[in-house]
């Protein structure tokens, strides 16, 4: 059940109609009513929900209440990478003086809720969420963490899916332009069958070998790129399908991120096993935690190692702060070091130092 729902997350990036009942699967997993995904770039809002919250959320934004709702605000203004709800960002006072849920959520018996934000390299943002009943009360640790299993998914997809607008595109080449990124559709032996966006500098990074073989100059990005075409259809917890390209040195250019064609979604990419896009980076110190995560498919307590190493804390003081083992520090950093292609610390702080958004 949970790979076949993941492999419909994955088509839905490129058959958008496809997100409502996606929507209806992670309400049904956590005994909601229906699920919502906003998505809004350049002051562009687009948005898909559940069929039977359609009516309710086709009024929320018609009518002013979601300019006027700060949920989403309080979401994606907290550096996060999991679900949160109500309580995590409202104190019981002020949730139950919130105007928004006062005056439009529980009037239509809604009230109780699970959503997360992604701050994507693209400059775009996303909301999900899960709309339970008032009366069913809110969401229980156990559901939350159900959802989060799901996230690292839902952000890959969501970032296509963002930059189509949530509509669908009539074939392979329209897709590629829409996106507006560096982006390669992979066979099953890694060759590339189609191409779109690559300039002269995203091409100095590739390597393309006989029969149209990508590789990837950066030997550490080639390693986790190879490995990752291996496993993508696994879809492991183990897996790692975002990672960063280096211009020559330990500070990233780029960063890669692999996605399966999924069911139907081959009937628009013929031939093709996978795609490959490409997302540029500019320097920023200390990245946060949302981002880095989000680049590189690490869990929340690795993503927080990488985000204090940036900082300048040692291993020590990063063990301290966070009243952990510090042999627990060092295994996570272990882990942060093999999901990045980073061979030592000096390494890892070199490459975060520079992260930031790019649209």
């Amino acid at each position: 059940m949970q790979d076949d729902l993941i492999d419909r997350i994955y088509e839905a990036s490129f058959i958008p109609e496809n997100w409502p009942g996606i929507l209806d699967d992670l309400a049904g997993m956590t005994e909601a009513k229906g699920g919502l995904l906003f998505s809004a770039r350049d002051k562009v809002l687009s948005w898909t929900t559940s069929d039977n919250l359609e009516d309710v959320f086709h009024t929320y934004v018609k009518d002013g209440w979601f300019a006027r709702c700060d949920r989403r605000v309080c979401i994606m203004g907290k550096a996060h990478d999991s679900f949160l709800i109500e309580n995590d960002y409202w104190s019981p006072e002020e949730f139950e003086a919130n105007p928004i849920y006062q005056n439009f959520f529980r009037p239509r018996g809604l009230g109780c809720s699970a959503g997360t934000g992604l701050l994507l390299p693209t400059g775009d943002r996303i909301v999900f969420s899960v709309e339970r009943t008032l009366d069913r009360g809110p969401m229980e640790k156990p559901f939350v963490e159900r959802l989060n299993e799901l996230r690292p998914h839902l952000a890959r997809s969501a970032l296509i899916a963002a930059r189509l607008g949530l509509k669908s595109a009539t074939g392979a080449s329209e897709a590629l332009t829409k996106l507006g990124l560096p982006t390669i559709l992979l066979d099953a032996d890694g060759a590339a069958v189609e191409m779109s966006n690559i300039s002269e500098d995203v091409a100095a990074h590739l390597v393309i070998g006989a029969q149209n073989k990508v590789g990837l100059k950066d030997k550490q990005a080639n390693d986790l790129f190879s490995k990752s075409l291996q496993t993508l259809h696994l879809h492991s917890d183990t897996n790692v399908n975002s990672f960063p390209l280096r211009a020559g040195d330990t500070q990233a250019a780029m960063v890669a991120h692999i996605l399966p064609i999924s069911r139907s979604a081959h009937d628009m990419f013929a031939k093709s096993y996978a795609i490959l896009v490409l997302t540029p980076v500019a320097k920023k110190s200390v990245p946060p935690v949302e981002l880095v995560r989000s680049l590189f498919d690490l869990t929340a307590s690795e993503a927080r190692v990488a985000r204090k190493l940036a900082a300048g804390k040692s291993v020590e003081e990063i063990a301290e702060d966070g009243g952990v083992a510090l042999s627990t520090v060092r295994t996570q950093l272990r882990q942060v070091m093999e999901k990045t292609g980073c061979s030592r610390q000096a390494e890892v702080v070199a490459l975060l130092a520079n992260l930031a958004l790019q649209k």
